[in-house]
């Protein structure tokens, strides 16, 4: 079983590339969803720098695992935001783009902690061949990719640019809320290169139900062994308090969720995707990979805000205080 001693075997072994967003994240906390029509009073949380892909950089960063990260800066206002905010986490990216500005979005945080964002997209989403060619290509590297890149105006160049990257690489995938807006020839396209994907418990149903046309009632080890048998890729399943499963070449399991109070789940499962990626490329097991995610998920859902994501030093004792009966 992974303790939180086992953060000192962390180590950038294998090299990982970001690609994604960086945009500027409008908090505000919501006592319900608007409805058309209505006018809403919010309690704004704050201001943040966010995005996917972003999250999962500043996860890895504070674990102490370099990354490639690849996320355009535009220029214009929430540019300029951005850039900041980069150099004060400091986070460098290797892409600049001159055709436009960042995007942003707005988080609206209901009581219970859920959240709904409304997104303008920007340059994280205008990729082209000749942006992608300068990012550097090393050899036994993972790639990062979010669903609201593969599906934005140009995930086509995005699955083009993956479709000719040569051997070895590992893809890492995931879909989020825009799992549904992947098209059919698309998501063919993505599995024929055999990604790792993580799921949360909505889309998991979403797969479920759509992409492998089940009726009977959700199971989630029954996905996992369907999902290997027909795209022979790996697959991890956030299932919130339940924990996560997981299956790959080396097996399948489960593993408990670190048990905590849920006070904001903004960026939760980006920066379990960020544990995930440094347990894989410190050469983990998925298994240990999975653990790794569960714990950096529980120290991040338990505090407010976008920018949660602990260092070695807060994870460890978040973790152990987790663990010691009381």
């Amino acid at each position: 079983m992974l303790t939180p001693d086992d953060l000192a075997r962390l180590e950038g072994r294998l090299p990982v590339c970001v690609i994604g967003a960086a945009v500027v994240d409008v908090i505000a906390d919501a006592y319900a969803l608007p409805h058309r029509g209505s006018d809403i009073e919010l309690h704004q949380q704050g201001v943040n720098v966010g995005g996917c892909a972003l999250n999962v950089a500043i996860a890895l960063h504070r674990l102490g695992i370099p990354a490639i990260n690849a996320l355009p800066l535009g220029n214009g206002i929430w540019a300029s935001i951005v850039r900041q905010k980069l150099a004060d986490y400091g986070i460098n990216s290797v892409l600049e783009s001159a055709r436009g500005d960042n995007g942003w979005c707005l988080a609206l945080v209901e009581p219970d902690g859920e959240r709904t964002f409304l997104s303008v997209s920007g340059v994280e989403n205008l990729w082209d061949a000749a942006l992608l060619s300068t990012l550097p290509q090393p050899e036994h590297r993972w790639i990062y990719l979010s669903g609201y890149q593969l599906t934005s105006k140009s995930g086509e160049v995005l699955i083009d640019w993956l479709e000719r990257q040569a051997p070895p690489f590992q893809l890492l995938i995931d879909f989020g809320p825009r799992l549904a807006d992947v098209g059919e020839a698309h998501f063919d396209r993505i599995m024929a290169l055999r990604p790792l994907i993580t799921v949360n418990r909505q889309e998991a149903e979403l797969l479920w139900r759509e992409r492998l046309s089940l009726s009977a009632p959700f199971d989630a080890q029954e996905l996992m062994a369907r999902w290997r048998q027909r795209f022979s890729g790996g697959m991890v399943v956030r299932l919130d308090s339940e924990g996560a499963g997981f299956i790959d070449d080396a097996g399948t399991g489960w593993i408990p969720a670190l048990a905590t109070r849920v006070v904001d789940t903004i960026g939760a499962g980006d920066s379990h995707a960020g544990g995930l990626l440094a347990g894989l490329a410190s050469g983990w097991s998925l298994a240990e990979s999975v653990a790794l995610g569960n714990a950096v998920a529980s120290y991040v859902v338990s505090r407010r805000g976008g920018d949660c994501a602990p260092d070695r030093t807060a994870l460890r004792a978040y973790w152990q205080q987790r663990l010691t009966p009381r």
